[in-house]
């Protein structure tokens, strides 16, 4: 009986090593690049606040976002310096975007 108690609790902790990789992204589109892609990118002094309800702050700097579909070659430089994104209240959004290509 402890045999296959063993077999068993060896067999459920080593399903998890056979199982199968899927490739998975955060939007069901995904990203999809086909061709080289240069991005440099730079922050400095950025700052991101949200308060309150529903709200986003962001500071995005070089960045390729899901939903899009780029053939052939890119190239994105972005610098971005003392940036400041603040968003206050409900259902607000600021953002700072320096060399973002791509959805929200």
């Amino acid at each position: 009986m402890r045999l296959i108690s063993m077999m068993i609790a060896a067999a459920i902790v080593a399903s998890p090593a056979f199982a199968q990789q899927t490739q998975r992204s955060s939007n069901p589109q995904g990203v999809q690049i086909q061709g080289n892609t240069d991005i440099k990118a730079k922050n400095e002094n950025v700052t991101a606040v949200a308060v309150g309800e529903g709200n986003e702050a962001k500071n995005t700097t070089g960045a390729i976002k899901g939903g899009t579909q780029i053939q052939g070659n890119t190239k994105i430089q972005a610098s971005q310096k003392n940036a400041t994104a603040v968003a206050v209240g409900k259902n607000n959004t600021a953002a700072n975007e320096a060399g973002v290509i791509g959805g929200k």
